[in-house]
Formats: structure tokens, sequence, C-alpha cells
């Protein structure tokens, strides 16, 4: 016998699984239960109560089977014995006794048989035959069994053990999604997942500064009107200024971000505890969803066990249709045992029959009702996209207009959740938000970066001004705008930046550096760093990470982009929208272009520094330098180039000439630089120059010429014709002779020549008496002339790397000259005489 505790098991779900579970599959469950109630009890019955009782039948064999039930006893006789004259029995069958019925009360019944006006009716019937046998007893039960298995219905004897096992199969297919281990994993984490998400007291805080907000915003329409000029939006501002204003550079649109509301302090207060933990459901339900949206299958299970149900309520139905007829309270039957009781036919009675009848009529009547609702949860899943979930209410309510939707299982699963509460959902979407979680992240950053820490980390950097550097935090503190002497601001790899309005206190403020920092701007800070902002350096990966603003600060001085922008992007670059910079002077673009922006001389009436540091990637199209002719120092830095760009030869205004690290190996177009008379210097440093024209002397005007790091044996002559030269680096060639001409050279203040192969230093060059810097080291020389006495403002000499056995005591009377501008060995400093040494230690730093 089975107990409701043995097969409690079965539906021993989780509690916390029941928000996964809609109204038909607990109908379903309680259906599930009634009939397994239901089959429990007919099973006891069966097992405890089910027997057949049968008398032989006295009419003929072929009369009898084909008489109805009713007809019976007037064909069959109803006695069961004949006593004999000594009184014994006759063994004949009959209704199974139990084993206290004597054969005195066997008697005692036939007794009142014969006196009854019944035995009258039957008077005239033959006398009743039967073997004599003292076994009646056992004929009685065996009789009974035979016929139990030859005459009653299959369906009779095995329908409560039939409806125990369709029961509990479809109970089992009702929770077999929360047990299947493919299913049940995901499905464990996502109920635990949704209750912390549903009692953390982040989602409560979350919703309550929504509620606050929206009736800030509420206040501002209903005071709008009266709001002050400095409210108002970016759009209107740029309604005044020319249409190309409001086209930001890479081709997006701006939009000023609507006003933040300032949340109350109580509000915003988090318990630390319960913010590392909200930080750590936020992670959670990402990797959750990352998991759970690749695949369908928990959809397709919970389909395929509603399928089976159907399939299993139909199939239950059809069979048990044709069976409920022959659930019958009479039957016939024919064991074929006359042999030993002397009668062929016997008549029996089902004693379970009418309670089976009932029984099978009231599962008959569970099951229509438990397939009805299977056809409607069919229904349910099929007439909707259940693989795909919309937060567009969620998103109309609050302020968290990023929640995205969602497909596949996690899909599902949050359909199967509105079903039980859509509250769940609506608190579970504050997780998906990632302006809440940024919210969340504001308020621990701002509880961790206090005033006084941050106050702590400002430096003076090498310009002698007030500094601060911030990395890798998850946001920009408040207490950054408090700091309202700060004049440098770098932020590197911060995902989140937000200038509020109290970025106007930070007066001082002049140079900003977003380094893998997107940022956004208020109206009011908007405005602020329009009119304060000198100085902008971005470094970016991708041409989406700009912020759009940045291309309308009008008072930008110096903008600095540092990042992606090759050819195929730079189809999408619209750099016309710099134009608003009307007081750039400086652009520098640290990238790998392939052909200089053409748009890009709408800058050239007010651009007078532009410089590319290509990274190695070769600039082939440089035809757009012609027309900025306004500029005066140019950088082209590992740009492969292979020759001096002819189009730097147009630019007229050009003072300052930089091709560093390129593939430059001849430069006889350098002829062509005595018709930019404003050119004052020129580098070339870092090339493959092997010699150098005769023709560099016709720039008269040239100041400094940089030419280290090639591979020059030789100095012309006309090299030292230039009469304002006053800075030269030949450093870290193969220059063997320095030529004499250099005493040339009046004005000449820096000479750097260290790295090469001079073995002897010309006299003439002692004639340089305006030398302040002069840098041999490294060299092949073994003496130093006494005549280096004569370069009386020298304050640096380099010497080491040679192979110098002593200085030239000499070097006292360069009395500008100190310990630490004389870079030698010590043991050769060793070798000046005293009064020499005191002087050069005199006054050191």
């Amino acid at each position: 016998m089975f107990t409701l505790t043995e097969v409690a098991s079965l539906n021993d779900i989780k509690p916390t699984y029941r928000i996964l579970k809609p109204w038909w599959d607990v109908f379903m469950d309680y259906l599930g239960l009634v009939m397994l109630m239901l089959a429990i009890f007919g099973t006891t019955m069966q097992i405890s109560k089910d027997q057949v009782s049968c008398l032989p039948c006295l009419g003929q064999p072929e009369d009898i089977s084909g008489a109805k039930a009713n007809s019976f006893p007037q064909r069959c006789t109803g006695k069961a014995v004949s006593p004999t004259p000594t009184g014994e029995p006759i063994a004949t069958t009959g209704p199974r006794v139990s084993k206290d019925l004597t054969n005195e009360a066997v008697n005692e019944i036939h007794s009142v048989l014969q006196t009854s006006a019944e035995a009258e009716k039957y008077s005239n019937q033959p006398p009743p035959t039967g073997i004599k046998t003292n076994l009646d007893f056992q004929q009685y039960v065996f009789i009974n069994q035979m016929c139990y298995h030859v005459a009653l219905p299959w369906y009779s004897k095995y329908f409560p053990y039939l409806t125990l096992i369709h029961t509990l199969i479809l109970m089992v297919s009702s929770n077999f999604w929360f047990k299947y281990p493919k299913t049940s994993s995901k499905i464990e984490h996502f109920v635990s997942i949704l209750g912390r998400c549903f009692e953390s007291p982040w989602t409560t805080k979350a919703l309550s500064e929504t509620a606050c907000e929206d009736s800030e915003e509420h206040k501002q329409r209903l005071t709008g009107a009266s709001s002050t000029p400095h409210q108002m939006s970016l759009e209107e501002n740029n309604e005044s200024t020319s249409p190309s204003q409001s086209t930001p550079m890479l081709g997006v649109k701006i939009s000023a971000d609507k006003p933040v509301a300032e949340v109350p302090s109580s509000m915003t207060i988090l318990d630390k505890k319960d913010g590392e933990q909200a930080k750590a459901l936020f992670e959670k339900v990402r990797k959750f969803r990352v998991h759970v949206e690749d695949s369908d299958f928990i959809y397709k299970l919970y389909v395929a066990q509603t399928a089976v149900k159907t399939v299993k309520f139909i199939l239950i139905l059809s069979y048990t249709s044709t069976f409920l007829a022959e659930i019958k309270f009479h039957h016939v039957c024919e064991p074929d045992i006359k042999q030993l009781t002397g009668y062929k036919t016997f008549f029996c009675t089902h004693n379970m029959a009418y309670m089976l009848r009932k029984l099978l009529i009231t599962y008959v009547a569970l099951i229509l009702i438990y397939g009805m609702t299977c056809l409607y949860s069919l229904y349910w899943v099929f007439r909707r996209p259940l693989k795909e979930y919309s937060f567009e209410k969620v998103r109309e309510e609050s302020s968290f207009s990023d929640i995205p939707d969602v497909k596949n299982d996690f899909a599902f699963l949050l359909h199967m959740v509105d079903q039980y509460d859509q509250l769940h959902s609506k608190r579970f979407g504050v997780f998906l938000s990632e302006v809440s979680e940024n919210k969340l992240r504001e308020i621990s950053l701002n509880h961790e970066w206090t005033f006084e820490k941050l106050r702590q980390l400002v430096f003076r950097n090498a310009q002698d001004q007030q500094e601060l550097h911030l990395f890798m935090l998850s946001g920009l503190p408040n207490a950054v705008f408090d700091l309202t002497d700060l004049e440098v601001l770098k932020l590197e790899l911060i995902p989140e930046v937000r200038f509020s309005p109290k970025v106007s206190q930070m007066t001082t403020l002049r140079e900003l550096h977003l380094c893998h920092c997107p940022a956004k701007v208020d109206q009011t800070a908007f405005a602020f760093l329009r009119d304060h902002l000198r100085c902008l350096h971005v470094k970016f990966t991708d041409v989406a990470e700009i912020p759009p603003w940045v291309y309308l600060l009008r008072s930008l001085r110096e903008l600095n982009l540092t990042g992606n922008l090759n050819s195929e992007n730079n189809k999408m670059i619209g750099l016309e929208s710099m134009r608003d910079l009307r007081h750039l002077k400086t652009l520098c673009l640290k990238s790998n272009l392939t052909k200089m922006p053409t748009n890009i001389t709408e800058l050239s009436p007010h651009l007078i520094r532009l410089a590319v540091h290509n990274d190695g990637t070769k600039l082939l199209v440089l035809n757009s330098l012609k027309k900025m002719t306004s500029l005066m120092e140019l950088e082209l830095y590992s740009c492969e180039l292979e020759r001096i760009p002819h189009a730097v030869f147009s630019l007229t205004n050009l003072q300052e000439l930089d091709l560093k690290s390129n593939n430059i190996r001849t430069i006889e177009e350098i002829i062509s630089f005595q018709h930019l008379k404003r050119l004052t210097c020129l580098k070339l440093w870092h090339n493959k120059i092997i010699n150098i024209p005769a023709s560099i002397g016709q720039i008269k005007s040239l100041e400094s010429l940089y030419l280290s790091h090639n591979k020059l044996e030789a100095l012309p002559p006309a090299l030292f014709t230039l009469p304002k030269l006053r800075h030269l680096d030949v450093s870290h060639n193969s220059i063997t002779i320095l030529p004499p001409d250099v005493g040339l050279l009046p004005n000449l203040q820096h000479l750097a020549i260290n790295s090469n192969k001079l073995e002897l230093l010309p006299k003439p060059l002692f004639r340089c008496t305006k030398l302040k810097v002069l840098c041999l080291g490294h060299n092949g020389l073994t003496t130093i002339p006494e005549a280096v006495g004569q370069l009386v403002q020298l304050t640096q000499l380099e010497l080491r790397g040679n192979c110098l056995e002593r200085l030239p005591a000499q070097l006292g009377s360069c009395r500008l000259l100190h310990k630490n501008g004389l870079i030698v060995e010590d043991h050769l400093f060793d070798t000046l005489p005293v009064e020499v040494k005191e002087t050069i230690n005199f006054s050191s730093p």
C-alpha cells in the first residue's frame, strides 16, 4: 500500500521555484495530486478487497452464453448443494467464502432456500448434478480464482495500477525541467539571482531615486519659464550658431544629457556591505545573461514536456473510453473444469465493479480537466514569442531607459516569472541597466574617494602646475570638483566620466586629459568647459569614443587626438566640424593615417602647429598641406617618408619642420627651403641620410639643425656658412673628421657630435666663444686642446667614452662650467689640479 509520504518526493519542488510555475502548472499539480490520491485509494482497494463470487449455471451453455445478465437467474440454479441421504453435501460451486463458513452453515442456507417460494419456483427443474467430494471449500476458492483470471476483463483488474502509473508520469512530466541537469543548474541560478535582486536594498533605493528624479523633472517643467539662461539645452545654444556647429565630428549628433536632479543624501546613503553585494549582483546578472541567452534549451524542454502531457491525456482518454463499458458487475465464466465440479458454466459477480466504475468516471473527469489545462498551456506557449522579452513598460515607468531586451531562455524565464508577479521582472530589470550600475558605482566611489584623499594626490608638475592623475576608477568622484585650484586633470581608463555642474567651481582648470574615458557633460558643465578649457588630450581605441562635445569647445587652444584613424575609419571622419574650434592653434594627431584628411584645411586660417605621429604607417597624400599657409610648426613623425614632401615648400610661414623617424635617404630638395624665409629649425633626425648637399648653405635663416641618428660620414663646408646657426646636432653618425670650417659659426651655442668616430678636434672650433653646450662623448679622442679654456660661456661639456689620459688645466678658465655640467670619468677628473677642481666644484648645484 502506498502512502502520501512515500510519493511526496515526486512533488518536492523547492518553494522558491513557485515563481516559475504559472497558474496552469499549479492547477495541474493539484489535479495530479487528486489523481494520485484516487489512484492510491483504488490500488489499496484492489489489493485488499478485489474478488469475484461464482455460482454454477444449470442452463445449457449455448443458451446461457447469449443470455443477458438479468436473465441468468431464470436459467441458472441458485442451489449450491444437494444433501444426500447421509447429510453430506455434494461438491458444487458458489461464491468465494471465508474459512469460517462451515458445512453446517451451508446446509442451513440450503434448507432455507428449500422452504422458500424460490425453492417452489424451481421444483419442476431437474435435480442438481455435481461430483460428490469432501473438498467443497477448496472448490469454491479454486473456481473463484479461476474465474477471476479467465472471465474478468483485464481493465477491471489493472485499472487502479494504470491510474497510478499514468498519474506518476504526468507528475514527473510537470516537474521534469526542474530536475534535468542541463536546465536545473540554470533555473537554480536564475531563481537565486532573482530572489537576491528582489530583496536587495539597492533595488528599492534605485526605484526611489527614480521617483525622486521624476518629481524633480516635473517641477522643472512647471518652472521652466523662469529658468536661468545657463540651464538652456545644448541644442538651444547651438540654434543661434551656424548649421555646421551642430554637426559634430565623426558623424555623431550631440545631445545634451538631461539634468540629473540632486538626490537627497538620505536617498543615496547605502551600507558598504549592501553596496558590495549589489555590485556582485550586477556582475552575476551580466554573466548569467551571457550564459543563458546563447540557447533556448529550457524553452524547448518545457514545450516538449507540455506536449508529452497533452499526448498522454489524449492516450488515456482514448483507451479509457473504450474500456469503460467493460467494467460490469455480472460475468459468465467457462473455466473448462467440468471434470472436477460437474459444471461447465458459472455465473460470477465482481464486488469492486461499482466502486471501479465510480473511480473511473471521476478519473476521466479529472483527465478531461487536466487535458484542457494542457491545451491552454500549449496555446499560451505558441500564441506569443516567448523567446523575446521586452522591458518596455519598465523603461517607461523608470529612468532606466537603457534596460535591454533579452532573448532565448532568459526571455522565457522572465515570461514565466511574469505569470507569477510582474513586480519581480521590474525589480530584476534594475540590475540589467548600465545607468543603475553606474549610479551604484558613483555612490560607492564618492564614499571611498573623499576630498581629503584626493587632495593628497595633487602634485606640482614640471610646468609648476597643480595636477591630479586618476587611474582606473569606476567613475569620477564628486569631490574632484571641490579642488578649485586644480589646473591639470588627467583621467585614465575610467569607464564612466560625467562632468556635473559643480565643475564650474574649478575656475583655474585649463588642461584636461581623457585617456580611454568616454565622458559626458551636463549643460552647465559644457558651458563652463567651452569657455575655460585651453588644452585637451583625448586617447581612444575607436573613433566613437571621442566625446562629440569636444568639437564645440570654442576656447580650446590645443587639441591632441591619439587613437585609430586609419583609412577605413577615415571615410567616416567629418573634420569639417572642427571649424568651430575658432581659437585652436595646435592640433596633434597620433594615429595611423594613410592620407591627410582633406577637410583639415578648414582649420588653416588659425592653426599654427600641426603634428602627425603616424606610428610607422606610410603617409601617402599630403597635398592638403599646401593650403595651410598660416602653419608655423609641422611635425611628421614615423610617416615612412622617403623624401621631403613638396607640399612643405608651400608653407611660407613655416618656422620649424620636424621629420623625425622616417626613411629619408637623400635631401636634395633641401635647396627649396631657401624660399621659406622664416624657417629657423630643421629636424631631420632618426632617418637614413648619407650625405648633406652643399645647397644647405642657401637656407640663411636656419638657426637649429638636427641631423642625429643618421648615416653621415662627413659634413660639407657649406654647412658652416649659415650665419645664424646656433644649434647643431650631428650625434650618432659615422663622422670621422670635424672640418675646421666649424670656426666660421660665430653664433654657435650648442654642438652635439657625440657617438661618432672623431679622433681629433680642430682648433678653430674653440673660436666659437658663444658655445654653451659641447657634446664630444663616445668618440676616439685622445686629447683635448688647451684652447678649450677660450670657451668662457661653456656650461656643459661631455667627454665620457673617449680615450683621454688627462684633462687640460685650462678648464679652470671656463668659469660657468661646474661639476654637474662636466660629464667625464671620475679618474680623469682627478687628474686636474686641485685649484681647478675647486673652481669647478665651486657653486656647483
